[in-house]
């Protein structure tokens, strides 16, 4: 009789894990979901910086110029003739999303405005570019 009840006190004495781990799995399941909405050009750029620069809302569509004069999107590097494909294809997505040109402070300006005007022909005319704050 002892001993069944020694084997009855070692048993309510352990600890339940599964609360815990159902605490683990949400907030992993939480950090897979709001990771997946960060939106990165593909390249790093370098650039220029402008004392009025403003933060701009909604921005969808991303494209990097880097010093080579490369144009990136979405992680990969594309033709200045596939811009305003590309463009048209993201905007379709999100119509209510911008787009934000990355520049190099190396690039020419040739490039660069060649992306903004298939910006705008791709019917997107909330184009920005991208500066660092003085």
């Amino acid at each position: 009789m002892r001993r069944n009840t020694q084997a009855a006190a070692e048993e309510e004495s352990q600890i339940d894990l599964t609360p815990m781990l159902d605490v683990v799995f949400i907030m992993l399941i939480f950090f897979i979901v709001t990771a997946v909405f960060i939106k990165e050009a593909g390249i790093e750029v370098n650039r220029p910086e402008a004392s009025t620069s403003e933060p701009v809302e909604n921005v969808n569509i991303l494209v990097a110029v880097n010093a080579a004069n490369e144009i990136w999107m979405d992680k990969r590097r594309i033709d200045v003739r596939a811009v305003r494909a590309n463009i048209e294809r993201l905007h379709a997505e999100n119509p209510k999303g911008a787009v934000v040109v990355q520049a190099d402070n190396e690039s020419n300006t040739e490039t660069v405005v060649a992306v903004i005007d298939a910006a705008r022909e791709a019917g997107v005319f909330d184009v920005s570019l991208s500066t660092d704050e003085k």
